[in-house]
């Protein structure tokens, strides 16, 4: 909805375009209600105001909870499940999705050394110990646990000494427990030790791409692709 003083709410900002509601489960009861009445009728009402107002935008609802579940506990309004629940995507947790763990890495890592002014650079084998980790929190935990190593290690390159030690314990796995780990992952993680290496010993990717014995734009993208500064 929108405020008294007649700003624009959520609903109207949609309008012709695609609205977000992440944790759908957490939503109260009655606002379940009024967020029912929203979609079936194609209008709000304004905080404060006496006309209804048409408006027409694409839903995207998002939920860690089981809202069947929360159905039958009373919990979540099964008439608004149905309206929400038209075509279903199930995200796997992250634990079930390691080749994904190590380019979010690089992701965030990228994202905090910006913010922070940083140029911290993740060891080889801190991508091998968090793809082994279970990762309970999912996306959020890893986002967090990245923010903290950029602002609290203290070295430039993070190794698995600065790894909390929680996560540090929660991987660790004798030699005859150790899964195998994809070959494309392998790859990138050979190819990223490489680059870094030579980075550090040889100034231009020039340099680098005539010692690795490959094109110049191949090593420039790669860089780019495991957040290489250079």
């Amino acid at each position: 909805g929108a405020s008294k003083t007649g700003k624009v709410g959520l609903f109207e900002l949609a309008r012709g375009g695609i609205l977000f509601l992440d944790e759908i489960g957490e939503l109260p009861l009655n606002l379940q209600v009024k967020l029912l009445r929203a979609l079936q009728d194609k209008e709000i009402m304004r905080v404060g105001g006496v006309e209804p107002i048409k408006v027409e935008c694409r839903i995207i609802a998002g939920t860690n909870r089981n809202l069947m579940e929360m159905i039958d506990k009373g919990q979540f309004r099964l008439d608004l499940y149905y309206r929400l629940n038209v075509i279903p995507i199930m995200v796997p947790p992250l634990r079930e999705r390691q080749e994904d763990i190590p380019v979010l890495m690089n992701y965030f890592i990228n994202v905090f050394n910006e913010k922070y002014g940083m140029k911290k650079r993740l060891d080889n084998s801190v991508y091998n110990c968090l793809v082994e980790y279970s990762w309970p929190g999912n996306v959020r935990e890893l986002e967090n646990l990245m923010e903290r190593l950029v602002v609290t290690s203290i070295n430039n390159i993070i190794t698995i000494k600065d790894l909390p030690a929680n996560i540090e314990n929660g991987s660790a796995q004798t030699e005859e427990d150790k899964r195998l780990i994809p070959l494309r992952q392998a790859v990138e993680n050979t190819e990223r030790e490489l680059l870094e290496n030579a980075f550090t010993r040889y100034r231009s990717s020039y340099q680098v791409a005539r010692v690795l014995e490959v094109n110049q734009s191949t090593v420039v993208r790669k860089a780019q692709k495991y957040g290489i500064k250079h």
